[in-house]
C-alpha cells in the first residue's frame, strides 16, 4: 500500500551540473542539480533553478551566456566546494583550470570536466524564490576519451548525481534496457 508524504519532489536523483559565469572579470562557479531538458529539437534548450540569493544569478543575467559543465564523480569535492562556498566573498575561479571559447569568454569551462556546454541565456522566469534560467545551447565540447562513434557515452563521462532524500551525491549503475525497445514485446502481435 501507498503512504502519502505530503508534497515531496520525488524526481531525484538528477543530474549535477557546474554552471560557470563571470562577475566583475572573474569566473565564477555553481552547482546545480535542479536542471531539465527543455526539448531535443533545434535550437535545444536547458533549464535551471537557481535561488535569487546565488550570486552567479547576477553574471548570467548580465552576461546573457553561461556554461554548463558536467563533473565526472573524481570531482566530488570540487563540485560540492562550487556549491558550498558563495562567489560574493570566495575566488572560486582558481580551483580548476578553466577554458572559454571565442566570443562566449564571460561562459568560462572547467576543463577537468569531460562535458561542457556553452548556453545564450534565451529566457528567465521569475519566480518568488528562484530564477529559472532557460539556456539555448550554442555549443558542447567533450573530452575525445568519453566519445564513443562521435557520441557521448555516459558510462565514460561516470557522472555525478544528487538526491535531495539523502544528501548524498550517487552515480551511475549499468544499463537496465534499450529505450524504445524494451517495451516492443508488449506489443500486440
Amino acid at each position: 500500500m501507498k503512504k502519502q508524504i505530503g508534497k515531496t519532489n520525488a524526481l531525484y536523483p538528477s543530474l549535477t551540473t557546474i554552471l560557470g559565469t563571470t562577475i566583475n572579470g572573474r569566473p565564477n562557479f555553481i552547482t546545480i542539480a535542479h536542471v531539465g531538458i527543455m526539448n531535443h529539437g533545434d535550437p535545444q534548450y536547458l533549464s535551471f533553478g537557481v535561488s535569487k540569493s546565488h550570486f552567479s544569478n547576477q553574471g548570467i543575467i548580465e552576461n546573457k551566456v553561461f556554461s554548463v559543465n558536467i563533473p565526472s564523480r573524481d570531482l566530488v569535492v570540487e563540485t560540492d566546494y562550487f556549491g558550498i562556498m558563495t562567489g560574493k566573498s570566495t575566488d572560486k575561479s582558481s580551483v580548476l583550470e578553466t577554458f572559454c571559447t571565442e566570443g562566449y569568454e564571460a561562459a568560462p569551462m572547467l576543463k577537468r570536466c569531460p562535458v561542457s556546454m556553452i548556453c545564450k541565456l534565451a529566457r528567465t522566469i521569475d519566480f518568488e524564490t528562484h530564477d529559472v534560467f532557460i539556456g539555448e545551447i550554442v555549443a558542447t565540447c567533450a573530452d575525445e576519451e568519453v566519445l564513443a562513434n562521435n557520441k557521448i557515452d555516459i558510462s565514460k563521462v561516470n557522472p555525478l548525481l544528487f538526491d535531495m532524500s539523502s544528501i548524498q551525491y550517487w552515480s551511475l549503475g549499468e544499463p537496465v534496457a534499450g529505450a524504445w525497445n524494451a517495451g516492443k514485446v508488449l506489443k500486440k502481435k
